[in-house]
């Protein structure tokens, strides 16, 4: 699902609201998880999972296209870890059925 396809999920869940009120709220969502990252905080949002950032340190890479060995300075990437239930119904398809 991409971004405009969430809006348009929400615009039909909650038919009350607008679509342009439905994309602030989503851009305002995003934005405060960004932030947030930014900070070098982390964001828990329960049942579903946590948003946090982790330090790569910095290393030799190799551009795929000459082979050059080149430097790759270190940098914050983001990171997910998902929560319990997510895991829970992602994996519920995958269990035996009982006898």
């Amino acid at each position: 699902m991409i971004r405009s396809e969430l809006v348009q999920k929400l615009c039909s869940d909650f038919p009350d609201l607008t679509q342009r009120e439905v994309e602030g709220v989503v851009s305002a969502i995003f934005d405060s998880i960004t932030d947030q990252l930014a900070q070098g905080g982390r964001v828990e949002l329960r049942g579903f999972g946590a948003f946090s950032s982790r330090q790569r340190d910095a290393r030799i890479g190799r551009n795929p296209r000459t082979g050059e060995a080149v430097p790759v300075d270190a940098k914050r990437v983001p990171y997910f870890k998902p929560g319990k239930e997510m895991r829970e119904r992602l994996n519920l398809q995958d269990a035996p059925a009982e006898l």
